[in-house]
């Protein structure tokens, strides 16, 4: 997937700004070792499907699923479609 340069300086400044338990393996892997998810509201809601979401740091257990608060999954979703 192309990423463009201002994207990456983006994507930059929020890993900068974190810890992450996973090492960011959802942006290293080029998107490929990412949770599924769906989004809702550009992206400003991601709904997270993986089987392990509740244990997950970032995610937000809500009626019957889980939401991620990651700024980064956030970013990926609203700006990647994924």
């Amino acid at each position: 997937m192309e990423i463009t340069q201002e994207q990456r300086i983006q994507i930059e400044k929020i890993i900068s700004k974190k810890k992450c338990p996973k090492d960011f393996q959802c942006y290293k892997s080029g998107f490929d070792n990412i949770c599924r998810a769906k989004i809702f509201m550009h992206g400003d809601l991601v709904e997270c499907f993986d089987k392990n979401a509740s244990s997950c740091k970032f995610s937000h257990h809500f009626g019957l699923g889980y939401f991620c608060k990651c700024s980064l999954r956030r970013y990926i979703a609203q700006n990647f479609n994924r």
